[in-house]
């Protein structure tokens, strides 16, 4: 996996996860929008979608533990 995958995945996914600021949403809806953006990045570029999707879904559920999407 090319470290630009791994990069365009955890950016993608923490950015679409901060989108659900008016809703209250809990790490496990933080973690499906990642993981969805994660797959999708992946099949997109080529790549494995079950680790974009897993890359994404671990940037989604820890982005608030980080303060990135507060």
């Amino acid at each position: 996996m090319s470290k630009f995958f791994a990069m365009a995945a955890l950016v993608g996914a923490t950015a679409v996860a901060g989108c659900t600021q008016g809703i209250n949403p809990t790490d496990t809806d933080r973690a499906l929008i990642g993981a969805g953006v994660g797959a999708t990045i992946a099949s997109v570029s080529g790549e494995n979608a079950i680790k974009g999707a897993a890359i994404g879904g671990a940037a989604g559920a820890l982005c608030n533990d980080v303060r990135l999407c507060e």
